[in-house]
């Protein structure tokens, strides 16, 4: 820059040009590493997605919803593995679990836990009226076997059943998927995106651990907190995030106040400024 004050040269200005975007993109790289700095953060994500009340329109949202975060898990260079889904009856899915297989994809997305809320004129209403869909995002560290958890065969009860996504006729035609549930404290795990009964067992398992490791996470959480309640801005499991389809287009955070315009580039998976705005806020949170 101190050469180009002291003349003209095309060259050089490129040059120039191209250190500053590879220090701003260091520099992001580097604060976002910082923000991103729990003991967990490193892990893959566990997406759960559930339809709230309001029938075919949540769980059309749900699906959206779903979408999105496929998009955003493809966009990062992911495996997006769908391990189990419950369709709707119409259109859209009751419910859904994804398995995001990224570096520091918890880390990223675990500022998308709480209910995400929809207005929009409804595709089902025959008088083109303005409907409100909510639809609550769960988000899990995929520790696979860093999480040593000791479960009793005794507390689970394990049913199978015929899958209801797709998958190929032998899927659906057998009783391969698996729902485990813990009788002590009525979680419930499931999976159906494997032919083999077995291996859904295993990942059911899986994501029954990764549960009931969040449940005790969200109870130390929730204690540490209790302190600090005056100054929490962040509630998880509130609604957190509302998406504007009518009469105006908007996406806004609840939490940061962060918004934009561009509503189906955030509908698309574009979900980085959204992440990085509460990434901030919960460092600065931290820091107080």
């Amino acid at each position: 820059m101190e050469l180009l004050e002291q003349e003209e040269d095309a060259e050089l200005l490129l040059e120039a040009d191209g250190a500053l975007d590879e220090a701003e993109k260091a520099l992001k790289e580097f604060e976002l590493a910082h923000l991103l700095s729990g003991p967990r953060d490193h892990a893959g994500a566990i997406v759960t997605i559930n339809s709230g009340a309001g029938g075919t329109e949540s769980m059309d949202w749900a699906g959206m919803l779903m979408r999105m975060y496929r998009r955003w898990g493809e966009d990062q260079g992911a495996k997006v593995v769908l391990l189990d889904i419950q369709p709707g009856e119409e259109a859209g899915i009751k419910s859904a679990t994804l398995c995001i297989e990224s570096e520091f994809a918890y880390g990223k997305l675990k500022a998308e836990v709480g209910v995400h809320r929809l207005v929009r004129i409804s595709p089902f209403d025959a008088n083109k009226r303005r409907h409100t869909s909510f639809a609550s995002v769960g988000v899990m560290p995929d520790l696979n076997e860093e999480i040593d958890i000791d479960i009793k065969e005794s507390d689970l009860r394990i049913d199978t059943y015929r899958s209801s996504g797709s998958g190929g006729q032998h899927v659906n035609t057998t009783d391969s998927a698996v729902r485990i549930t813990h009788i002590p404290t009525g979680l419930v795990a499931q999976c159906q995106n494997e032919r083999s009964q077995h291996k859904n067992k295993s990942t059911a398992m899986k994501l029954l651990k990764a549960m009931m490791f969040e449940q005790e996470e969200q109870k130390r959480r929730e204690e540490a907190e209790k302190d600090h309640a005056e100054k929490a801005k962040i509630e998880w499991g509130s609604q957190v995030r509302s998406y504007v389809l009518h009469p105006y287009q908007m996406v806004k955070d609840h939490r940061t106040d962060f918004e934009t315009s561009q509503s189906q580039k955030v509908l698309d998976g574009h979900l980085d400024d959204f992440i990085e705005a509460t990434l901030n806020l919960m460092a600065a949170q931290k820091r107080d």
